[in-house]
């Protein structure tokens, strides 16, 4: 096991680079709460914003490197046609928009997609199919769990937002490979039925358990945009601070507004909007990968700068994110550069390290045994 102590804004914290996890040490332990109150919350998030951004970026270096991003390339593998009636989404099969509906990719163009995305420094790939959920959907999902377990043997972390899970599809997907699953509650519960009515935020909750019972990492975040109030922003961070295990991850994402769908006429959220939330959610969950995620094509370098101090520390990168732009993978390198970051390595952070513990022993041993280098 390789580790590798550093020293940054005066504050030292250790890097632990391993095949699995080491156990957390009694100050994350500590600095993990899941008994906020949201009187708590909305106080760190209404509070001046140097100070607020300061506060998060100091709890940051705490637990994170500062000088790392996580890459993500993110692939819509089923395009269009969901029965859902997300008011965001250009997806739904209820409103008129520029998406059209396309069946399952089949497994080749995925894969040839992922080596791509690894070759340009993305560590984690991950697939999104627009459904309610799998009912009825055998052959699709055995097509699935092909292509996890494709991408997990080249060495990368592997993410899907399929819908709603019961229990024994995400035992499956957990046995094929899967690091992450995707599942959004978008907003608070008190103002999640002005965005969608097709299914409850409950529905969403019993998803997430059940990905978090079969061992598989949680990525759970909301939009920023859908117009919703500062309340709805606290609501949500309260909302995922409240859960067993705090999501691995939390997107943080800016509305894109698409014609033909109910939001297309929504102005977008303000930037200050955009790092009180990330910066709250640093706070409230100190541990959890921020993934600043859909809208950040539409931020300035000096704004997207602003959000990473405030504690973000993922981004999608590549061609696209599913229906929206994304910022290609060379302008996203020479960013970097220019600030001094550098991507992270796949399983490096320890909460996905803990989980795929057993898997990362074993092919490490395996790697050992043939003579190569572990795939990290």
């Amino acid at each position: 096991m390789l580790s590798l102590s550093t020293r940054a804004a005066g504050v030292q914290f250790r890097r632990t680079l391993a095949t699995h996890a080491s156990a957390p040490s009694e100050h994350v332990a500590k600095a993990t709460r899941h008994n906020w109150k949201r009187k708590e919350i909305k106080e760190i998030y209404d509070g001046p914003l140097m100070d607020l951004v300061f506060r998060a970026a100091s709890v940051h270096r705490q637990h994170h490197d500062p000088s790392k991003i996580q890459l993500c390339t993110l692939m819509n593998i089923k395009t269009g046609g969901c029965s859902e009636d997300c008011s965001y989404c250009s997806q739904s099969s209820r409103y008129s928009t520029p998406t059209k509906a396309s069946k399952l990719l089949e497994v080749d163009p995925v894969i040839e997609a992922a080596r791509k995305a690894k070759e340009n420094g993305s560590t984690r790939f991950c697939m999104g199919a627009a459904w309610r959920d799998l009912s009825g959907r055998k052959r699709g999902f055995e097509r699935i769990l092909e292509m996890v377990r494709e991408v997990r043997g080249m060495g990368m972390e592997v993410c899907t937002t399929l819908g709603m899970l019961s229990p024994e599809q995400a035992r499956q997907l957990k046995e094929a490979g899967l690091t992450a699953y995707n599942h959004n509650l978008d907003t608070s519960r008190e103002f999640y039925p002005q965005v969608i009515t097709t299914r409850s935020y409950d529905d969403r909750l019993e998803t997430i358990n059940a990905v978090r019972e079969a061992g598989i990492s949680v990525c759970s975040g909301g939009i920023l945009g859908l117009g919703e109030t500062d309340a709805d922003r606290v609501g949500l961070i309260w909302e995922v601070s409240c859960m067993p295990e705090h999501p691995e991850s939390f997107p943080v994402n800016a509305l894109v507004p698409i014609p033909g769908t109910p939001l297309e006429g929504n102005e977008r959220v303000p930037h200050t909007t955009l790092v009180r939330t990330i910066a709250t959610a640093r706070i409230v969950l100190p541990t959890t990968i921020i993934r600043l995620a859909a809208g950040r094509n539409t931020l300035s370098e000096a704004e997207q700068a602003l959000c990473f101090m405030a504690g973000a520390n993922a981004v999608f990168t590549g061609e696209q994110m599913l229906t929206t732009p994304c910022a290609p993978w060379d302008e996203d390198k020479a960013l970097m550069g220019r600030w001094g970051l550098e991507g992270m390595a796949s399983f490096e952070q320890p909460n996905v390290a803990r989980k795929e513990g057993k898997k990362l022993e074993h092919s490490s041993r395996s790697s050992e045994a043939t003579g190569t280098s572990a795939s990290l």
